[in-house]
């Protein structure tokens, strides 16, 4: 009986609502895969079972993969020669993990050599994980240097509870773990050319449950803000991280959160690189397709077929790929 009600209560809370004008309002997309090229997945998979204990080796449409305890998989495509990896050149920045104790955790990644230099400020100090540091100022990822100043004017000290550092994984991947919580995927991070036009994009055309954002609500009017004039540590760049303005969205409980582009670039596409692609499950792709191109969303790929699975192709704000699976 108690299994029916949830059963009717899951029907309830899918069925498309009626938006403004009679408009069709589709469920949110599933948060399905993160796609990594590799020239050796098996070696990959090998190196996060390791790792990431609770992770399982699979696979998804004939692709080697990895499981996360929350079904969310990576998804290794076999290239023949290394894939470029630089992290500043294209959206996809890292992706991360919770880890049950994050303290524990560094001394097993430091023992094994994997850590990589989080940078406490532009001197080329560093430390292996965020709680070595000073603590941050509320709602706020790292320190300016005047707020650095400040820290040690007030002889602050570092909490040494829990807290994020990165590891280098295969293919040159950037891969971070935080704590505390019971293991899984946990997020992709990413850049953005305007990182709340971005947000607004995600939310208006993928039904992306938004971070926590301004008071005021993000708008294409107010949505373009210059990136911030000051970077701030920790950093894994010695020159410090642009954090602001920053945005995001969650799908189900994987997080993509976004600083502002580091480079004077633009972001280029992400098809081809280390990170190639971000995979979204929906269950009627053809009601997607007509939404996305009726709001005039960029494909780079019309319906093809995944194995046994139909899927598109879409482009992101800052040239991300964003594949959508259909699975009913």
């Amino acid at each position: 009986m108690m299994k029916a009600k949830h059963l009717l209560l899951a029907a309830l809370l899918w069925t498309p609502l009626s938006g403004a004008a009679g408009q069709v309002v589709l469920p949110p997309p599933h948060f399905h895969h993160l796609a990594l090229n590799s020239v050796n997945p098996d070696a990959a998979i090998a190196f996060y079972l390791k790792e990431f204990p609770s992770t399982a080796r699979t696979s998804w449409e004939g692709m080697p993969a990895l499981k996360s305890p929350t079904n969310v998989l990576i998804v290794f495509q076999r290239v023949a020669i290394p894939p470029p990896a630089d992290p500043e050149i294209t959206a996809y920045w890292h992706f991360g993990w919770n880890v049950v104790d994050s303290r524990k955790s560094l001394e097993v990644f430091r023992a094994q050599k994997l850590l990589m230099p989080f940078y406490t400020d532009d001197h080329g100090d560093y430390a292996g994980i965020s709680s070595d540091t000073y603590p941050y100022p509320p709602g706020v990822p790292g320190r300016t240097r005047a707020q650095l100043a400040d820290a040690v004017a007030q002889k602050l000290e570092p909490s040494r509870i829990s807290g994020n550092g990165y590891i280098s994984g295969p293919d040159h991947a950037i891969v971070e773990f935080t704590g505390n919580a019971p293991e899984r995927f946990d997020h992709i991070h990413m850049w953005q050319d305007g990182p709340l036009c971005a947000q607004l994009w995600y939310v208006t055309h993928l039904e992306a449950m938004p971070r926590r954002g301004p008071a005021t609500p993000v708008t294409e009017e107010n949505c373009k803000l210059a990136r911030g004039a000051e970077p701030s540590w920790p950093s894994l760049n010695v020159k410090g991280t642009y954090r602001f303005p920053t945005g995001g969205v969650r799908f189900d409980d994987v997080a993509m959160n976004w600083y502002p582009n580091q480079t004077g670039k633009a972001l280029g596409p992400t098809l081809g690189h280390l990170m190639d692609h971000v995979g979204l499950s929906v269950s009627d792709l053809d009601a997607w397709i007509a939404k996305l191109k009726r709001e005039g969303v960029v494909f780079l790929r019309q319906p093809y077929s995944v194995g046994a699975t139909r899927a598109v192709m879409i482009e992101g704000p800052s040239h991300e790929a964003i594949e959508l699976v259909e699975e009913p």
